[in-house]
């Protein structure tokens, strides 16, 4: 579904995780209730497992609120029933700020998961030919970062200026080989393997079934722009509560915690935490 659908979302498909609601109390900058937003994934599972203890023991009440699809997590952010959201990467985030009028700002990142090139058919990258069937995800921003896979590997050319939040594959000519890119929903890419030669997932779809990134026959070198962040409206990224939930994500406990996790293998970690062993 292309960015420009998503100003019409619904808010549709909520489900209260965890705590109790307090975001629509005065919204000043030591208030101890914040509400986080989630699509479907293991950014949920990150923030559940791994910071919202951190944030308990010091004195925040959590609500999690996770959407049944990605679109629908935005506009509850612009309109003020969640604080913060955990699932988008700034190049995202800044196209959604231009198709809804938002004023969201990356507050940091978080252990990203990278897309990679997967296939249940061919054990190896050597087996493509003219006519082979790629999944790609059907989203602007990730359908860009999926094809750039493909031309690292020279499969396909990207034409100039094809742009990032408003990529569509009229911008991709074939290189080594005529290919039949076919743009599924990211999350259906995982599960759709079978019926076609190669497909490009992305990493937490990965990680949520229990598989390993390090599987992929390439992995993409992600680039800082595609890495997913805690995001805050701009207006309070010097808040309180927001400090603590971005000291909480940089912090040693949560640094090991995500180490101890084997399904995290693979992923990319944040540069802050370069920092825990000075």
């Amino acid at each position: 579904m292309k960015i420009r659908t998503l100003a019409a979302a619904a808010l549709v498909g909520m489900s209260v995780v965890l705590g109790a609601c307090g975001n629509k109390e005065a919204a000043g900058a030591d208030k101890k209730d914040i509400a986080v937003g989630f699509g479907v994934g293991t950014y949920e599972e990150q923030f559940r497992l791994g910071i919202v203890p951190i944030l308990e023991k010091e004195g925040y009440k959590v609500t999690i609120k996770t959407f049944s699809q990605n679109m629908q997590v935005n506009p509850a952010m612009k309109e003020g029933s969640i604080d913060a959201s955990i699932f988008q990467s700034t190049a995202y985030m800044e196209g959604i700020n231009k198709e809804i009028g938002a004023d969201m700002a990356v507050l940091n990142f978080v252990p990203s998961a990278p897309q990679g090139l997967y296939s249940e058919k061919h054990k190896s990258l050597d087996e493509v030919k003219d006519g082979s069937v790629i999944a790609i995800p059907n989203d602007p921003v990730n359908q860009e970062r999926a094809v750039r896979i493909l031309e690292e590997l020279g499969w396909v050319k990207v034409k100039p200026g094809a742009g990032t939040t408003d990529f569509n594959l009229s911008s991709v000519e074939p290189d080594k080989y005529q290919l039949k890119l076919e743009a599924l929903d990211s999350a259906q890419i995982l599960v759709s393997l079978a019926d076609v030669d190669y497909g490009v997932v992305n990493g937490n779809y990965i990680a949520n079934a229990k598989r390993q990134i390090t599987e992929a026959l390439k992995i993409e070198n992600t680039p800082e722009q595609h890495r997913v962040t805690v995001t805050v409206n701009k207006e309070d990224l010097d808040t309180q509560w927001a400090k603590d939930l971005k000291a909480a994500y940089e912090s040693k406990e949560f640094e090991e915690y995500i180490h101890a996790q084997d399904k995290y293998d693979g992923f990319i970690l944040p540069d802050a935490w370069a920092n825990n062993d000075k």
